[in-house]
C-alpha cells in the first residue's frame, strides 16, 4: 500500500508529458471499424471494396472526433490562423506556385510507379490493386487540390512550404533559403507514396480472410481461437495505418512535420518492406528455413497451446494498440506529433517490442524440424539479427525525433518513469552492463 502511495506521489511530482493525440481518437476509429466488420460478416461482404470501406469506417469517426470534440484544427501546431483570413490576391500567386510544385511531385511519384515493375506484379503483395486505386483517385485528387490549396493558403500563417519552394525552383523564382524546404517535402511524399501503396495492397487479403472465417469451432479449438484473434489485431493495424497515410492534412493537425533526414533511418525501415524485404522467404534474414511453429511443437498439448496462444494474442494486441494510439497519425519515417499515452506510457517502442517477442515465441527458431542443430543455431542467430534490425530502426527513429524538444522531454520522462526502460536498466545493472 505504501508503495502504491509512493508511486502516486511520484507521478504527481513528475507528470507524463501531454500527448499530441487523445486516446479517444483511436478508440472511436476502432469502434467504427468493428461496427463495419460486424456488418460485413453478417452480409458476407468480403471483397476489396468492402475492405476499403473498412478503412473509411476507421478513418471517419477519428476525423469527426478530432474536429468536433478535440478541436485539433485550433491547435497552434497546424500553422493555421482561422481569425486572420488573407485576401485572395495576397495568396493567389503563392497558391499557384504551390500547386505547380505539388503536381510535379505527384508526377514524379507516378513516374516511379510506372517505371517500377514490381508495382504491377503480385510477387510481394497485391500492388496492382493499389495502382488501380490510385488511377481512380488521381483525377479527383488533381481537381480537389485546386480549391483546397486556394482555401488553405488564405488561412496559413506561413503558406510558403516545401511544395511552394519546389514550384518556385521550377519557375526560377526561388532562392537558397526556400530551397532548404524542398528535401523535407520530397522525403515526406516519398514516405507516403511508398508505404501507402503497400498498405492499400495488403488491406483486402486480411480483411477477406477474417470476414470468411468459420467461427463454428472457435471455443473448442485454442489454436483456431488464437489465430482468429491475431488476424483481427492485424486487421486493426492495417486499417489504422492505411488511414494514417491518407489523412495527412494540416486542418486535422495530422500533417507531416518532418520526414526522417538520416539515410540510416531509411535503410533500417526499407529493408523491412518489399521489394527490399530481407526477411522474405529465401532472403538473407529468412529465419523460417527448417522451422515449425508453436502449433507444430506443442501439438497434442491443449493447455500449452491455449496458454501460448493467449500470450501471442496479448502481444499482437499490444502491437495493434500501439497503432491505434496514433489515431490518424500513423506513418513510418515521419514526425507527426509526439505520443505519450497508451502503450507509449510504458515504453518508447511498444510495437517493435511486441512484434519481435511474437516472432520469437511463435516461430521458436531454436528448434528445427530437420533435426539438425546447425539449422536451429542458424535460425536463432538470424532471428537475433532481425531483432537487431528493429533495435536499429528504433534508434534511428529516436535520433530523428530528438530534433524536437517535445520528444526530448518525453524521452527524459520515459527514462525516469517508463516501466520497460527501467526494467531493462535494472537488468543491465544486475548483469553488470550498466551502473
Amino acid at each position: 500500500m505504501y508503495h502504491d502511495v509512493e508511486l502516486a506521489l511520484q507521478a504527481k511530482a513528475d507528470p507524463r508529458p501531454a500527448s499530441a493525440v487523445s486516446s479517444a481518437v483511436g478508440f472511436t476509429g476502432l469502434a467504427g471499424m468493428t461496427a463495419w466488420l460486424a456488418v460485413a460478416g453478417h452480409y458476407g461482404l468480403d471483397g476489396p471494396y468492402a475492405a476499403l470501406v473498412n478503412v473509411l469506417a476507421c478513418a471517419l469517426p477519428m476525423v469527426l472526433w478530432s474536429v468536433f470534440v478535440d478541436k485539433v484544427h485550433r491547435n497552434p501546431s497546424t500553422g493555421i490562423d482561422w481569425a486572420n483570413v488573407k485576401p485572395w490576391r495576397e495568396t493567389l500567386e503563392i497558391s499557384l506556385t504551390k500547386l505547380a510544385g505539388l503536381w510535379m511531385t505527384w508526377g514524379g511519384i507516378a513516374l516511379v510507379y510506372g517505371m517500377g515493375r514490381f508495382w504491377w506484379e503480385t510477387r510481394f503483395a497485391n500492388f496492382p490493386f493499389s495502382m488501380w486505386c490510385f488511377e481512380m483517385v488521381a483525377p479527383w485528387l488533381f481537381v480537389a487540390s485546386v480549391p483546397y490549396v486556394l482555401w488553405l493558403d488564405r488561412r496559413l500563417v506561413e503558406p510558403k512550404d516545401g511544395a511552394w519552394a519546389l514550384g518556385a525552383a521550377l519557375m526560377g523564382t526561388g532562392d537558397a533559403e526556400s530551397a532548404k524546404l524542398i528535401p523535407n517535402h520530397l522525403r515526406s511524399w516519398a514516405v507516403k507514396g511508398f508505404f501507402l501503396a503497400f498498405m492499400v495492397a495488403i488491406v483486402p487479403p486480411g480483411f477477406g480472410e477474417f470476414v470468411r472465417w468459420d467461427t463454428s469451432n472457435l471455443l473448442s479449438n485454442p489454436v483456431e481461437l488464437a489465430s482468429y484473434c491475431i488476424t483481427f489485431m492485424f486487421i486493426i493495424d492495417v486499417a489504422f495505418a492505411t488511414a494514417g497515410y491518407i489523412l495527412t492534412f494540416r486542418p486535422l493537425d495530422s500533417h507531416i512535420r518532418t520526414a526522417n533526414p538520416f539515410a540510416a533511418g531509411w535503410l533500417a525501415a526499407l529493408i523491412c518492406y518489399p521489394p527490399f524485404l530481407l526477411m522474405a522467404d529465401g532472403g538473407p534474414l529468412d529465419y523460417h528455413q527448417g522451422t515449425g511453429d508453436w502449433t507444430y511443437w506443442f501439438a497434442g498439448h491443449p493447455w500449452i497451446l491455449g496458454t501460448l496462444g493467449a500470450v501471442l494474442v496479448v502481444l499482437t494486441g499490444i502491437y495493434a494498440w500501439a497503432t491505434v494510439a496514433f489515431g490518424m497519425r500513423f506513418s513510418n519515417l515521419t514526425h507527426r506529433g509526439v505520443l505519450t499515452h497508451g502503450p507509449y506510457a510504458w515504453t518508447r517502442h511498444p510495437a517493435y517490442l511486441a512484434k519481435n517477442s511474437f516472432w520469437w515465441l511463435s516461430t521458436i527458431p531454436m528448434l528445427a524440424t530437420t533435426g539438425d542443430w546447425t539449422d536451429a543455431a542458424r535460425n536463432t542467430f538470424v532471428m537475433g539479427l532481425v531483432s537487431g534490425v528493429y533495435y536499429w530502426r528504433a534508434k534511428t527513429e529516436e535520433r530523428h525525433l530528438r530534433l524536437d524538444p517535445a520528444y526530448q522531454e518525453y524521452d527524459a520522462w520515459m527514462a525516469r518513469n517508463g516501466p520497460v526502460p527501467r526494467a531493462f536498466a535494472w537488468a543491465g545493472r544486475v548483469v553488470g552492463f550498466s551502473k
